[in-house]
């Protein structure tokens, strides 16, 4: 699961700020031949990754599917046999953002440029509502407890890697850790670029991840009691397991894949399904993904945060993504045509 927790990127919560509402729910099936792009994909490598999640899948129509999938060798036939595109809707428009597995400088010990840290998940934020951002930095209720899973050079980068919610962590010994979503404090995520933008400080058009970071590093203090202004605050485990040729874990507990993995919001969108997406901007993107992951901040039939991959060159173009466009649903021939609006 990632953490904002937001997804989105940094969150900035952009439908919040056009004040659209989400209003009913409305399926329409469509044909493939309405797919912008669709015959020019590469759908090969999104049945490989459909292929890596759909056995978590429990529902019937999906595990014979996943079977299915498991000995054919023409993606494109495959997909087009045995799904119909539908076009979920409720009122609000298309967002795409983007979100990125960080890359961070750290320590398992404290000392020298280590001085910020990522804490475990303490037994009594597990089930109920725990302190918020700032009274865990300024209170040290969680000093010298051995809740340190690292300690960061940089407490901005530390601030990020929460939104993310997953990371890996350069040791300065030589080696690397993982690290993943293991748990928040209660309190509801806000947007400090939102918050930017109320204050005049940045505008909604030119706010991205990299202004917001250094707005916070070039103002200190003023910086850091900015990203206090959110008060939820993440924890993390270490997930070694996961090799690091592939990418972290989303809410199936699978790794994702950069540039053919989504978030979505999963009442809206079953987990594992194919989602064809058609962005309008800078990314201009015309593919099929695969729901893996949510985030607290995409909501909505008509939302996805797009993975980018790992490192500060996917994070520059994850956090630049605010764009417009068509989400399309791929699901099992029989369940499209029982929830689709009758004509």
């Amino acid at each position: 699961m990632r953490a904002v927790v937001a997804v989105l990127s940094f969150a900035l919560g952009l439908s919040a700020m056009t004040g659209a509402q989400a209003g009913p729910v409305t399926y329409r099936v469509l044909e493939f031949s309405e797919l912008e792009g669709w015959e020019a994909d590469d759908q090969a490598a999104a049945l490989a990754v459909f292929r890596e999640t759909c056995r978590d899948m429990q529902d019937p129509d999906w595990t014979v599917l996943c079977k299915t999938a498991a000995d054919w060798d023409d993606a494109r036939t495959f997909f087009e046999l045995h799904f119909s595109p539908v076009l979920i809707e409720d009122g609000t428009p298309m967002l795409f953002t983007g979100y990125y597995e960080p890359e961070l400088r750290g320590s398992r010990y404290r000392g020298g440029p280590y001085q910020y840290p990522i804490y475990r998940l303490p037994d009594e934020a597990a089930d109920r509502p725990f302190l918020s951002r700032a009274e865990i930095e300024e209170s040290g209720a969680l000093t010298g407890r051995g809740l340190e899973i690292a300690w960061i050079d940089d407490p901005v980068d530390v601030y990020f890697l929460q939104v993310q919610g997953s990371g890996r962590v350069r040791l300065d010994d030589g080696t690397a850790l993982r690290v993943g979503y293991g748990g928040k404090n209660g309190h509801e995520y806000r947007s400090v670029g939102k918050e930017l933008i109320r204050l005049g400080e940045l505008d909604e058009h030119s706010v991205s991840a990299d202004r917001i970071r250094d707005w916070v590093r070039e103002k200190g203090e003023e910086g850091r009691k900015l990203l206090q202004r959110n008060p939820s605050y993440v924890f993390f485990r270490e997930v070694n397991q996961v090799p690091a040729d592939r990418g972290p874990l989303g809410a199936m507990n699978r790794s994702i894949t950069a540039l053919r993995s989504i978030a979505v919001d999963p009442s809206r969108v079953t987990l594992g399904a194919p989602v064809w997406i058609e962005t309008d901007g800078a990314e201009n993107m015309r593919r099929l993904m695969i729901a893996q992951d949510t985030g607290a901040a995409v909501k909505g039939a008509q939302r996805a945060d797009i993975f980018f991959g790992t490192g500060q060159a996917a994070g520059t173009r994850a956090g630049a993504v605010k764009e417009g466009g068509r989400m399309v649903v791929l699901m099992p021939i029989q369940r499209a045509y029982a929830l689709a609006e009758p004509l």
